[in-house]
């Protein structure tokens, strides 16, 4: 793909899957570490513009999680721990080790930013600064959920339905939900996506592994990652580093919720953020902007 030129394919063996991702092919030198996690439905492509904007002032790391794009997607276990937040970041946290990198920067897009959210409270030696792009944290949305919440995320609650049922429904024309879904939440249409990543998208998502993997990651968030959370909070565990908050001004989190404030209630650290005007896929549709706002917080 010419817009990840200056990048090179890596395919890492961690906790029993194997995480294919993204990395610079020039060395490091000076330039800080930064990860970058994608969310549903996309994979690592998500970040291809943002990632032509950043790659002179930081060292990129551009991973699929387990479940998404080329990385593994193992079957899902009853309790559904293989797509815990917890064994995701920590998928996330040996290939950095793999690569050498023992402290980095973080940002996490929807499914990336909860898998975030976890690795930072899990390896808070491991994030120098974290920022978390439209969502609020797992639990408060959960426990706030009312009509119009499940108006806008159906899905939450449609994907962790028992397997097959949503697997089945889903694979009828996965093609057509997947555009339903990268269309919706405030993002108006498909024009923000470019068609080689559109294509990517497709390639990727419609499988029946992928399908399920999907809704193994969503029903592990309406479960054991909930019992993560609560524990977290059970022990006044909260993110120790400056973290900076995004969110779309046409976005569902943005109507429903305050999320610098449920933010700031989960941090012992300084939390700034801002609204930015777009609806959920906020990398994509503002890439300069999005850009600009993490080489001002990261430095």
């Amino acid at each position: 793909m010419s817009w990840f030129d200056g990048f090179e394919t890596r395919r890492f063996d961690v906790n029993g899957v194997e995480i294919f991702a993204r990395v610079p092919t020039s060395a490091r030198g000076n330039r800080p570490a930064l990860l970058l996690l994608h969310g549903f439905p996309q994979s690592h492509v998500m970040w291809h513009r943002v990632a032509q904007q950043l790659q002179h002032d930081y060292w990129l790391v551009l991973p699929d999680l387990r479940g998404y794009g080329d990385s593994s997607k193992p079957e899902g276990l009853p309790d559904h721990s293989t797509y815990s937040k917890r064994a995701m970041a920590q998928d996330m946290v040996d290939v950095m080790d793999l690569l050498g990198l023992q402290r980095f920067f973080l940002c996490g897009h929807d499914r990336g930013a909860r898998v975030s959210h976890r690795l930072a409270l899990d390896h808070p030696e491991k994030v120098a600064k974290l920022c978390v792009i439209d969502i609020a944290p797992t639990l408060d949305m959960y426990n706030a959920t009312d009509m119009a919440f499940a108006r806008a995320y159906y899905h939450w609650f449609h994907l962790i339905q028992p397997w097959p049922l949503p697997e089945r429904m889903i694979g009828g024309n996965p093609k057509d939900y997947l555009h339903s879904k990268l269309g919706g939440w405030g993002s108006a249409g498909l024009g923000y996506i470019e068609p080689q990543a559109l294509a990517e998208y497709e390639r990727c998502f419609c499988t029946p592994e992928a399908i399920h993997s999907a809704c193994e990651d969503y029903r592990a968030s309406a479960g054991i990652d909930l019992e993560h959370d609560r524990e977290s909070r059970h022990h006044n565990q909260r993110i120790a580093c400056d973290t900076l908050v995004l969110w779309g001004e046409r976005g569902v989190v943005n109507k429903l919720f305050k999320p610098l404030e449920l933010w700031q209630a989960q941090c012992s650290a300084t939390v700034t953020g801002q609204a930015l005007p777009a609806g959920h896929f906020i990398p994509e549709e503002l890439p300069k902007e999005t850009a600009a706002a993490l080489r001002i917080f990261f430095g």
